[in-house]
């Protein structure tokens, strides 16, 4: 139990140094001690401007973000007993994205509708996979299989949205698809944040039912797990966590693949490791947007370009791994 704890402790110092890093990169460079006494209240007024009202905010934005699809990533792949059930690869984030995208191209709304959109499509869409895949009981198999057929379909769905839509809305749109942190605002942490706060408890409470489910439906039956219910309650949870990553960035892709993945294996324990995920995806995605930012001089890229570059990179790097080892 020591290592899990050690592990995410970890993750959150790597969080805290390049976040403060982070707020001290740009075109006004600011020194990692100036950041901190910003931070507390002893900056001077350019510094508390810089820092606080335009960079403070997408950085947390990015940690609530990540942790988000993080812990996301971990239920869903905990729950169908597969490493590639991901919200982004088995249709949950691309339903919460065509939510997201009616209410930009058809309706035009701000950060409430888009949020609210994203979290309707997110839930039709699991609805959608989970009745299809129903039968006799929900197993892990058939959400994937199902859930990558309705991927495909939203994609189609979203492709043809952006065709009808006009010019300036479809590069708005797909600059969100893309996923992005820029011109990321207090609101937008605000929200990410509070759906950590009310769902990751859940999370929590479920933890050892969710090991119990790890071992099959008809063991957990026989311990006295009510499958279906507690099965609805973390695809609720998780789907939850990603619409609202994907409302406030867009759907970035890879960090809930990932990032359960890479936490497993630094804390070599069974069960959904959902903080140590969360703690891993708020790793990625801080790191992925500081690199976004910096890596090409005097050109900012959607942080959702670096996360995809970084996840088609682990995936060759974990199929070459095991093919070694076989």
């Amino acid at each position: 139990m020591k290592r899990p704890i050690w592990i995410g402790l970890a993750l959150l110092g790597v969080c805290a140094a390049v976040g403060v890093f982070a707020l001290g990169t740009g075109d006004y460079p600011i020194s990692p001690a100036n950041v901190l006494r910003t931070l507390v209240g002893q900056g001077n007024p350019a510094t508390e401007y810089i820092v606080i009202d335009l960079r403070l905010p997408r950085v947390l934005t990015a940690l609530a973000v990540g942790a988000a699809f993080g812990a996301s990533g971990a239920i869903f792949q905990s729950l169908t007993r597969n490493p590639l059930g991901s919200p982004d690869v088995i249709g949950f984030t691309a339903g919460a994205s065509v939510g997201a995208l009616i209410m930009i191209i058809v309706i035009g709304g701000g950060l409430a509708s888009i949020a609210s959109g994203a979290v309707l499509g997110g839930a039709a869409a699991a609805a959608a996979v989970y009745l299809l895949a129903y039968k006799r009981g929900s197993q892990g198999y058939r959400l994937v299989i199902i859930g990558v057929a309705v991927q495909a379909m939203l994609t189609a769905v979203t492709t043809y949205l952006l065709v009808q839509a006009n010019l300036f809305d479809a590069q708005r749109a797909t600059l969100w698809i893309m996923g992005s942190l820029n011109a990321r605002s207090w609101a937008h942490a605000a929200v990410a944040g509070v759906a950590l706060v009310v769902l990751l408890p859940i999370v929590l409470v479920l933890h050892r039912r969710t090991l119990v489910l790890e071992m099959g439906d008809e063991t957990a039956r026989s311990l006295g797990v009510s499958v279906e219910r507690v099965r609805l309650a973390l695809i609720a949870t998780a789907v939850g966590l990603a619409a609202v990553g994907t409302a406030c960035a867009g759907p970035i892709a890879f960090v809930a693949l990932a990032a359960p993945q890479l936490a497993r294996r630094l804390t070599r324990a069974t069960g959904p490791n959902a903080l140590p995920s969360a703690a891993m995806g708020a790793a990625l995605l801080i790191t992925s947007d500081l690199l976004a930012q910096r890596a090409l001089a005097g050109i900012q890229l959607p942080v959702g370009v670096v996360t995809a570059a970084l996840g088609g990179v682990y995936l060759i790097w974990l199929l070459g791994w095991r093919r070694s080892a076989a």
